[in-house]
């Protein structure tokens, strides 16, 4: 029997479906990881005890020493019944942010065509990590002229008007001074393996080898996505600003950037 290999190649038309579902699905999987985040909280856990507490105190559920023993379970229901709408109100609070983010990504103009976007400059790509026949991730650099740029195709505001489609990719050729990581996602059950890791310095080699245009590659880090926080430190990535905080507990947006001087030094000592 063959053993199944691990092999990073290229995007291919094929793959159309496939990388717009795990896009939307690696943004929508951070509101999970935020959701769990806040659950385990002290001010979470705090505030359930509270609730649940006077609950019990309203339905008069506290154990009496003078009764039987199982009198010591009644105010389980009420932990129960009260965790449910304050599970519901974090996920509530939360979700607007990250769904604000899932749109921002869908709606941008590399989506639309990747295969003609990414092939606008030698050092961008769109590459897709496989372990025999299955699926393990992916990861996009875009050193395009338009790599900074965050334009979309369709209107946020028009969104459901097919007027105000703008479904046209730019066409212009050449590479920027700033490459930028557009998207980047392993599945959960290889993170443990560091997939991530020989997923990123492949696009980071491929993006600095193909084009001595590119002078440092930046990507957009949320403090949520730990697994990929640690891809990019060990890679030589540094915080360069803090974009934004999302959530109800206010987790931090980075920019993070790996110059290629840096990059060289990592090399060098390598």
């Amino acid at each position: 029997m063959v053993e199944p290999s691990a092999r990073i190649r290229s995007y291919q038309p094929d793959d159309h479906k496939l990388a717009r579902f795990f896009i939307g699905r690696a943004n929508f999987e951070v509101l999970a990881v935020a959701n769990r985040k806040v659950y385990t909280s002290p001010l979470f856990l705090a505030a359930w005890v509270a609730v649940s507490c006077i609950f019990i105190q309203i339905m008069k559920w506290w154990p009496n020493s003078n009764q039987a023993w199982w009198t010591y379970l009644k105010p389980l229901p009420a932990f129960a019944a009260t965790s449910v709408p304050l599970m519901f109100l974090v996920d509530w609070n939360n979700r607007p942010s990250f769904e604000a983010q899932v749109q921002q990504v869908l709606r941008r103009q590399d989506i639309l065509d990747i295969r003609s976007y990414y092939s606008r400059s030698p050092a961008s790509g769109f590459w897709i990590l496989e372990f025999g026949d299955k699926f393990v991730g992916f990861i996009a650099v875009d050193a395009s002229l338009d790599a900074t740029s965050e334009d979309t195709v369709i209107s946020s505001a028009t969104q459901g008007s097919k007027a105000s489609r703008k479904e046209v990719v730019s066409t212009k050729a050449g590479t920027s001074s700033i490459a930028t990581i557009r998207h980047f996602y392993v599945k959960e059950e290889y993170r443990p393996a560091l997939s991530q890791d020989d997923l990123l310095h492949h696009a980071i080699q491929h993006a600095f080898n193909s084009d001595k245009a590119v002078g440092e590659i930046r990507v957009t880090d949320l403090e949520l996505t730990s697994w990929a926080s640690q891809a990019f430190r060990k890679q030589g990535f540094i915080i360069d600003k803090q974009v934004a905080k999302v959530g109800v507990l206010g987790w931090s947006i980075r920019e993070r950037v790996l110059t290629r001087e840096r990059w060289k030094k990592i090399q060098d000592a390598n």
